[in-house]
């Protein structure tokens, strides 16, 4: 690999700075009851994510939370759940969701209709429908959650 010059160095340096304008911290701009409103673009590498894990071996990686400039409330995490697990009981809730599944074999309960999903498939949740799922894999299986919505769970 070749040496940098001073100019080369200076502008490979203004490019690592710039690049932290794509943080979470710069992607909002002022607050609303829902989080952050979700102005500007960013970037989200995953290594940086910060992570939370239960007792029971699931992991989860919050992405973003807030409201879009054009009104709708987002959240999005990745989540690793062991096999056997399921990440929580049977529920409903007032946003939908879509799931991306990125590795495991996972078995969905939606309204009532089961299902096998693998790596590649989508899952999609609409408001207010009854809803679990299950890692009945041999290894850990992990999926990105996107909400669209308000927050609120149906009781």
């Amino acid at each position: 690999m070749k040496e940098m010059n001073r100019r080369e160095l200076g502008l490979a340096l203004s490019a690592f700075a710039a690049l932290g304008d794509f943080s979470a911290e710069a992607q909002s701009e002022g607050l609303t009851e829902d989080g952050p409103r979700l102005v500007h673009s960013a970037l989200f590498p995953f290594d940086k994510l910060p992570v939370k894990t239960s007792s029971s071996g699931m992991e989860s990686r919050a992405v973003l939370r807030g409201t879009l400039a054009t009104g709708e409330y987002l959240e999005v995490h990745e989540t690793l759940l062991p096999a056997g697990q399921m990440p929580h009981p049977p529920h409903r809730h007032t946003h939908s969701e879509v799931l991306l599944i990125r590795e495991g074999e996972l078995e969905v309960d939606s309204d009532g209709r089961r299902g096998i999903v693998t790596p590649g498939s989508v899952i999609f949740t609409a408001s207010g429908v009854l809803h679990s799922l299950k890692n009945v894999g041999e290894g850990p299986a992990t999926y990105f959650v996107v909400a669209v919505g308000i927050q609120k769970a149906i009781t």
